[in-house]
């Protein structure tokens, strides 16, 4: 709350809308992206044409999605993450903000410019990797064992949408549960300074934050990435659940 309300102050209303236009504009086909690399998976691994799925084999089907949207994800959240911090690291005085960014295109032309090219977009793809393979693995597994849970001796396609509401919201919880001090890794060293880094990897960047934080360090903004992950994956299995339905 106190970030919302320093935030507002500073910036007014708009600076908590800051770093949208990436994700905004990326996240239609991140979840295409995650739910058809999903989707081939289950036929993959299925015995015949329609048969269920264990648990087990959801789980893979995630980490197989996970694996294909972490190189979308890593560039789409290099920008949003530099677009997030850069009032902070201005009042920092780093020097990875002696340029100003005007928006998402500002910062990756930036980066291509200045960065190394592709490969500076792509800074901090092992910790993207670390989080959205276990992240969706554990987040496919519980949405699916909730959906058995709550089905009962039913068929889980006759399940209600509150029920598919309630198994979203709880599998999107499940992924930040599961990996979130990656993210915090993966976050810190997207918006390092490209020629005076703090860091020389992942691994480097996780014992700093540990030894100068603590594991607190580890688990910063927890609160509000859990309550954007219970709603927007609520709403988003919801959608899946509808169109997949709706489309026979």
């Amino acid at each position: 709350m106190d970030a919302v309300r320093q935030t507002i102050a500073s910036e007014g209303p708009r600076g908590l809308y800051k770093g949208m236009g990436a994700p905004l504009a990326t996240v239609a086909a991140f979840n295409a992206l995650l739910f058809t690399v999903r989707g081939q998976m289950e036929a993959l691994l299925r015995s015949e044409p329609g048969a269920p799925l264990t648990i087990n084999q959801q789980v893979i089907c995630g980490a197989g999605a996970g694996v294909a949207v972490s190189f979308l994800a890593c560039p789409t959240e290099l920008i949003k993450c530099r677009l997030q911090a850069q009032s902070a690291l201005a009042d920092s005085g780093s020097a990875a903000v002696a340029v100003k960014y005007g928006g998402p295109m500002d910062v990756a032309k930036h980066v291509l410019r200045s960065e190394g090219g592709i490969r500076g977009l792509f800074k901090g793809l092992i910790p993207t990797m670390a989080r959205e393979v276990p992240g969706n693995a554990a987040m496919f597994g519980v949405y699916e064992g909730l959906k058995k849970f709550l089905a009962g001796e039913k068929d889980t396609s006759e399940l209600g949408r509150g029920s598919l509401i309630v198994a979203g919201g709880l599998a999107g919880a499940s992924f930040w549960l599961s990996v979130y001090p990656t993210d915090v890794v993966k976050s810190v060293l997207q918006v390092d300074d490209y020629k005076n880094p703090k860091f020389s990897g992942s691994v480097d960047a996780f014992r700093k934050i540990l030894a100068s934080e603590g594991v607190k360090g580890l688990y910063k903004g927890f609160g509000p990435a859990m309550a954007r992950s219970v709603p927007a994956n609520a709403a988003c299995f919801l959608a899946y659940e509808v169109t997949r339905s709706s489309l026979g």
